[in-house]
């Protein structure tokens, strides 16, 4: 005969039932109840991105900090100083999506803000939804707070908010009860109907007594956003872990690189993120949130004039190249349009007309590259690292110096191989303040939250917890 088993899920969400598991141990093993207490999970989780921010900047300008921003995380948090990305290139998009998930776009799908849609041969938004407008599906796996939605059975309230769609979107995740973003047409605060009525509502509302913020910044509008968000959704409330994505912005105006504009990002990102700080405490509790913060290790450049400065340079054309490219797999495979697109600094080949010709696809993909090859400017010429239906089949890369030009679209943008560097940090929720400075990539933030808030990492995460 079965004896009943005692079901301690339940009890397991509250503080009381986790205190007394606490001291059932310390009965049993002799832990400390009070050392055993302190690892119980946060109220809230804060994970913030701040879009192009970069650790040589933020040094740069530490003088200049107040006590709650930038210095406070440095001082008290526990600080990873060389990070960086297990995948390029990376954009906004692709950072956050792997931030989010734990997993390269090999696995979560998100390669950039944008790509070429076979079907269409078009781009397509990474979070386009011809339905709903706006929406995750076009991420494969889980983020982490999707899974904490799973092991609540829903209770956990998650939400993303930030100036562009593709950063809430992302961050928030598949299950996520709200993502907000500023429209940048009306310069209002909106949602997609993928999410449920009360997200809808929630924007109406604030909409109607926030609807002038002409004199802030977007960081500030942002902060302001996410603070009412956890008011008026009640976030961090009760003993079930709540998530709030945000995404802030260290990007450079028209004068960018000068010293003068830099200086204003940080001190006002500074005094921005002591206010988000200490509204979100005050809120919840000092020793009940943890936050997280990191960067997208993306950086926005402008183009250099290096033949001004004698500098070797030049201009890689992707759509003439491309042209060339189907000419000359004419030539060698009869008429046809072999190359169906380019896209950035991708071409895409015509699967079907491969498969029909019953050619070998390493084979094209072979000639194709040793034509590309001989192209000046072109330093090396490689096959996508994910899949192809999403991705080009060729990729080039140009000697750093020079810029790939579309003629078609009138959009270009410089090589650059420079390293940027930018910092993960980990504050509040009874962690210790430390400086690391072992290497670690991005793609262990998803499981160290996960392990912080005892839910699984998601689903394709296979990196191991920081701590």
């Amino acid at each position: 005969m079965k004896k009943n088993k005692l079901d301690i899920q339940p009890l397991l969400h509250t503080g009381l039932g986790r205190f007394y598991l606490a001291a059932l141990l310390a009965t049993l093993y002799g832990f400390d109840v009070e050392a055993q207490n302190l690892n119980l999970a946060p109220r809230l989780v804060v994970n913030i991105t701040i879009d192009q921010l970069r650790t040589d900047y933020l040094e740069h300008f530490a003088p200049l900090y107040k006590q709650e921003g930038f210095r406070r995380m440095l001082n008290e948090g526990r600080v990873y100083e060389a990070v960086e990305y297990p995948f390029s290139p990376v954009d906004r998009a692709s950072a956050i999506a792997c931030v989010a998930t734990g997993a390269t776009p090999q696995y979560n799908k998100i390669i950039s803000q944008q790509w070429l849609n076979r079907k269409t041969l078009r781009p397509e938004y990474c979070v386009s939804d011809q339905k709903r407008v706006a929406s995750p599906e076009h991420m494969a796996t889980s983020t982490i707070g999707d899974e904490l939605k799973v092991s609540t059975n829903g209770r956990a309230l998650v939400f993303g908010i930030a100036q562009n769609e593709d950063a809430a979107i992302l961050s928030a995740g598949h299950a996520a009860d709200g993502a907000f973003w500023i429209d940048s047409k009306t310069a209002a605060w909106t949602t997609s109907t993928y999410y449920p009525q009360t997200a809808q509502a929630w924007v109406r509302a604030y909409k109607s007594v926030n609807n002038d913020k002409k004199g802030q910044l977007v960081n500030e509008i942002v902060t302001d956003a996410a603070l009412s968000c956890i008011t008026d959704n009640a976030l961090g409330r009760d003993d079930i872990t709540d998530y709030l994505a945000v995404t802030l912005s260290a990007r450079l105006g028209t004068s960018m690189g000068q010293r003068q504009e830099m200086e204003g990002v940080y001190t006002s990102l500074d005094t921005t993120l002591g206010k988000l700080i200490s509204g979100v405490e005050q809120k919840i509790g000092k020793d009940k949130v943890m936050f997280v913060l990191t960067a997208t290790g993306d950086t926005d450049e402008p183009e250099t004039d290096y033949e001004k400065y004698h500098i070797p340079t030049g201009t890689f054309y992707i759509n003439r190249t491309s042209q060339l490219l189907n000419m000359y797999l004419s030539a060698v495979y009869g008429s046809g349009t072999w190359v169906e697109g380019y896209f950035k600094n991708q071409i895409y080949l015509n699967h079907k007309l491969i498969e029909d010709k019953k050619i070998s696809y390493s084979e094209i993909i072979q000639r194709s590259k040793d034509l590309l090859k001989m192209t000046s400017g072109v330093a090396t010429v490689s096959t996508s690292p994910y899949d192809t239906e999403i991705t080009g089949d060729l990729w080039v890369e140009v000697t750093p110096g020079w810029k790939i030009l579309n003629e078609d679209t009138n959009t270009s943008y410089q090589a650059r191989t420079a390293f940027v560097p930018f910092p993960v940090i980990f504050l509040g929720a009874n962690i210790k303040a430390e400086h690391v400075d072992t290497p670690i990539t991005t793609e262990r933030i998803a499981p160290t939250i996960a392990k912080c808030i005892h839910i699984r990492a998601p689903n394709a995460c296979s990196a191991k917890p920081l701590f």
